[in-house]
């Protein structure tokens, strides 16, 4: 017998939680929602959550939407009381080194695999915010913007936002020149002045073209093992700055060994395949 896969989900105007519910009714619960925050910066971790909620639940948490759309006291109100109705959640901070290392979109699946494992009770579906995980321990649907159609979903990314500006509040502590506790380590204005200006610090991903970039122009070694990203690579030609010689001696850096598809999406968000 094939795979039971749910009804595909129709979405108008308002939220609607419409697919959890239809995997529900049939018996496919528990439902498993899983999203990340932080993919896209340039600085501090990856956090990638999941999260299980009672059938329902999306209704009475009104509140209850994409992380990205709400305020930062919504999401803290709506993050308190997600902790205080699931079943089940997990949430999993990769730090910049590993990101570093395996390249982010590399980092965010296996984020995703740690998250579902961390759970206490094994899913019987799981539910990711736009791609598909390989490796679950449960049946997956990829849904396009998951976290405004999917409760346990959008209750995943709030868990996973809101985890990840507190860290970065706490970064800005330690490295206050570059107002991390405004721009939560993305690439803005303010940020990017902050590079050119200091160079990058450790929570920075040396990885990514930019901190790269401002990496060699201040004659700066990255702190750890490098996999550069083919933006990385591509600035590197760009500009005629030998990123690679930032490194020093003695730092492994890895570069890119051919260029697929999957690379230059990958690069474009920091992280190349090397084969």
């Amino acid at each position: 017998m094939g795979l039971l896969r749910p009804p595909r989900a129709v979405i108008r105007g308002d939220i609607s939680w419409a697919l959890q519910a239809a995997l529900d009714r049939r018996g496919l619960g528990p439902v498993v929602g899983v999203d990340e925050a932080g993919r896209g910066a340039c600085a501090g971790p990856l956090v990638v959550a999941a999260c299980v909620l009672r059938p329902g639940d999306g209704a009475k948490l009104p509140e209850l939407a994409d992380s990205k759309s709400l305020t930062p006291l919504a999401r803290d109100r709506v993050y308190e009381r997600i902790l205080r109705r699931a079943l089940d959640y997990s949430i999993v901070v990769i730090p910049p080194a590993e990101i570093d290392v395996q390249g982010v979109h590399t980092a965010n699946i296996e984020g995703m695999r740690r998250a579902v494992a961390a759970l206490s009770q094994r899913p019987g579906y799981v539910l990711l915010d736009g791609f598909r995980v390989p490796g679950l321990p449960a049946p997956s649907v990829p849904v396009l913007k998951g976290d405004r159609a999917v409760a346990c979903v959008a209750a995943a990314s709030v868990l996973a936002k809101v985890t990840r500006d507190r860290i970065m509040v706490g970064l800005h502590a330690e490295y206050p020149v570059y107002g991390f506790e405004v721009h939560k380590g993305y690439t803005t204005v303010e940020h990017r002045t902050a590079l050119a200006e200091h160079g990058p610090c450790e929570a920075h991903r040396w990885s990514f073209a930019n901190v790269a970039s401002a990496a060699a122009a201040h004659g700066l070694h990255p702190p750890r093992r490098v996999l550069l990203s083919a933006a990385a690579l591509r600035a590197e030609v760009a500009t005629g700055t030998h990123v690679v010689a930032a490194a020093g001696a003695g730092t492994p850096v890895m570069r890119e060994n051919g260029a697929s598809a999957d690379d230059e999406l990958q690069g474009a968000r920091g992280g190349a395949r090397v084969s």
